[in-house]
């Protein structure tokens, strides 16, 4: 199955404020945001890349369309690619979340955590499951794809497929604009580099 470089969005005012952005529409990249789409598409139009994949939410698709003009190639929105619906914290800052007792399980045990009004991560990692095992089964073994979304999602695709438990999840570091390299296949996945941030050189 196909190689998945898994993008985080560039940074953006919500994540810079310290914000719960969740499906907040009208979300934009910022000036570094912008920079760091522009770098990724540098570091990876050398690539075989053949299709582009990104959740529908703005901030995604920003990061993705510079590569997507690099590479001459449209933008493939999937809803399963969303961030986590976060319900009632929608749009919260965080240091006000982190006073909350709910808080630390969200960190410590993300498996046991619904959000108010809104999914849990075990949904949440059930529909990018659905999402990515999708992508992968549309195209051939040696396919390379980028897919566009966000840390969260990031982080859960990667405990599916390298079989790290869903509690383990926030032990991992996904920065915005970064790439994450997944292998996929009929036995799992091996995540051949993590969290990389441009400008690098790949494929050479």
């Amino acid at each position: 199955m196909p190689t998945l470089f898994l993008i985080r969005h560039g940074e953006n005012d919500y994540l810079k404020q310290g914000r719960l952005p969740g499906h907040t529409p009208g979300i934009h990249l910022n000036k570094r945001g912008c920079e760091q789409a522009a770098l990724l598409a540098e570091s990876l139009k050398s690539l075989p890349i053949c299709a582009i994949y990104s959740s529908p939410l703005e901030r995604a698709v920003e990061t993705a369309e510079p590569l997507a003009k690099a590479l001459s190639l449209p933008i493939q929105l999937k809803p399963g690619l969303k961030d986590t619906d976060v319900g009632d914290w929608e749009g919260v800052l965080l240091k006000k979340l982190r006073k909350q007792p709910e808080w630390k399980q969200v960190q410590e045990h993300p498996s046991m955590v619904t959000f108010p009004g809104g999914e849990s991560f075990l949904e949440l990692q059930a529909r990018l499951f659905k999402t990515i095992d999708g992508i992968c089964a549309a195209h051939k073994p040696k396919d390379l794809l980028a897919v566009v979304f966000h840390s969260d999602p990031i982080k859960l695709v990667l405990a599916h497929y390298i079989g790290l438990p869903l509690d383990n999840i926030q032990q991992l570091g996904i920065s915005a604009g970064s790439v994450t390299v997944l292998m996929v296949d009929k036995s799992g996945g091996f995540l051949a580099g993590m969290n990389l941030k441009p400008p690098f050189v790949m494929g050479k």
